[in-house]
């Protein structure tokens, strides 16, 4: 604990014999009114002065923390370990995807529907319908199972 006392002890000693060198004392004693407005305005300037400083120099470091951010990123990519982030499931029109792939090649939008091959399915044959004692008649016997037999191949 000695050890730390005395190393505070130290610092406290630095800052202020640095001040001292840095800022004199003020002498406000026996100054007139318009001294003292002039060295007033002579503080003000020396503060503005000292916070361009400190705003530039907060500046830099903000500068070099983004700069040493990203090239410690770019060491990470390098070596291969970077983690993916999940995918999510985006829904795309067709119009949009094709421009995201084929950029602004394509203005007008391409209809698929009007592309793809019509097939023409063949109407199924409808029986007339007719009198149901013709056909009961015609139907009758032997010959009426003949014919449907017939009809069948």
């Amino acid at each position: 604990m000695a050890l730390l006392e005395k190393e505070n002890q130290f610092k406290k000693d630095e800052r202020e014999r640095i001040l001292a060198e840095r800022v004199p004392a003020l002498q406000l004693s026996g100054l007139s009114l318009q001294e003292l407005q002039d060295l007033c305005k002579e503080l003000h300037q020396k503060i503005d002065v000292t916070d361009e400083e400190r705003y530039d120099i907060a500046a830099k470091v903000n500068k070099s923390g983004m700069e040493i951010q990203d090239l410690s990123q770019k060491i990470f990519e390098l070596k291969g370990k970077m983690k993916r982030p999940n995918l999510r499931r985006v829904r795309v029109s067709a119009d949009a995807m094709l421009g995201a792939l084929l950029g602004s090649k394509v203005k007008e939008s391409v209809d698929f529907k009007a592309n793809l091959k019509t097939v023409k399915k063949e109407e199924e044959k409808k029986e007339e319908v007719t009198d149901w004692r013709k056909n009961v008649d015609a139907k009758s016997g032997m010959e009426g199972r003949k014919k449907l037999f017939d009809a069948g191949q």
